[in-house]
């Protein structure tokens, strides 16, 4: 199953809420119709898109509509789906692992599907033959180690772990030289989702980041900023703590098929400008998708 479809199939709470409005809002355009516009935008702003983003997409729509003198719901439809998925297309989606080895840092607050997450990233890169190395770096998590032992033996990937309660910093300092010594393509980094507050947290993530800076100069670097499709608006608030304080270089939305919100999608890339990189639809590996805005936005809009 491609990504349309399986984003299709994952998106079908969002669409319950969506679909029905927006056909009846398609079928009867006949032209200039301010009440179409207005529908339009609130049925956004429902699915969590974010009242900037909801505006931005109508008046998008209101200018395509009039430069291309259109007078039909479905190419109406058409143009709304480019509007759209323009509105997705904020940065490179492409994850930068050109060096050996490269290294990717996971981010998020605990409870977003963090840990699955690598565990399905880790398959995918070592069934494509890398050679994937794990640190478990959120040492404050009861379990957390255990259960990214358990993904690392799922993907056949290395990992390196330490006692819970140790220096995170540590671990990673220690993951960096194991990759090494090993000739890992890929390092995958847990971290901690919760200390005490939130700038122990953030303090957490620039000691690790200085270790990388030190330890791997030169190595190509992602750092992905889990969040839960589920959790809407606060998502998009955790979001913008981390990026205060951590180079976040993409989004990895997790729990689509849980959330009639899919509209959060519009809200993160437009006011965060980070391009989403993966989205899960669900628990097995193959439902973490490389994002596809157009393919997205379709899935979406179309009947």
């Amino acid at each position: 199953m491609g990504f349309f479809d399986k984003i299709k199939q994952g998106l079908a709470k969002t669409k319950q809420s969506m679909t029905a409005s927006m056909n009846n809002m398609f079928t009867s355009f006949t032209g200039e119709n301010e009440e179409f516009y207005e529908e339009l935008e609130e049925t956004l702003i429902l699915a969590d898109a974010g009242v900037e983003t909801s505006e931005k997409a109508v008046e998008n729509l209101r200018a395509l509509v009039k430069q291309r003198g259109l007078r039909a719901g479905e190419p109406v439809r058409e143009a709304f789906i480019e509007v759209m998925a323009d509105l997705l297309d904020v940065g490179d989606r492409e994850l930068k692992l050109s060096t050996k080895p490269s290294i990717i840092l996971m981010v998020g607050v605990n409870g977003v599907g963090k840990t699955t997450t690598i565990g399905h990233m880790a398959a995918k890169m070592t069934a494509e033959g890398k050679k994937v190395l794990l640190v478990a770096g959120d040492t404050f998590r009861a379990a957390a180690g255990e259960q990214l032992s358990i993904w690392a033996e799922r993907a056949g990937a290395d990992i390196v772990r330490h006692e819970e309660g140790s220096d995170p910093a540590a671990v990673v300092f220690d993951g960096i030289a194991a990759a090494k010594a090993r000739g890992a393509d890929v390092i995958i980094v847990d971290t901690a989702g919760r200390l005490h507050n939130k700038a122990n947290l953030m303090n957490e993530l620039n000691k690790i980041s200085r270790i990388i800076s030190r330890e791997l100069p030169d190595a190509d670097r992602e750092t992905l900023l889990v969040l839960d499709a589920t959790t809407g608006q606060n998502g998009l608030i955790q979001a913008k703590q981390f990026k205060e304080t951590a180079d976040i270089s993409g989004i990895v939305l997790t729990k689509l098929d849980g959330t009639a919100k899919g509209g959060i999608v519009f809200a993160i890339a437009q006011e965060l400008q980070l391009p989403v990189k993966y989205v899960g639809v669900g628990e097995g590996v193959d439902d973490l998708m490389p994002f596809e805005p157009k393919a997205f936005a379709q899935a979406l809009v179309q009947q």
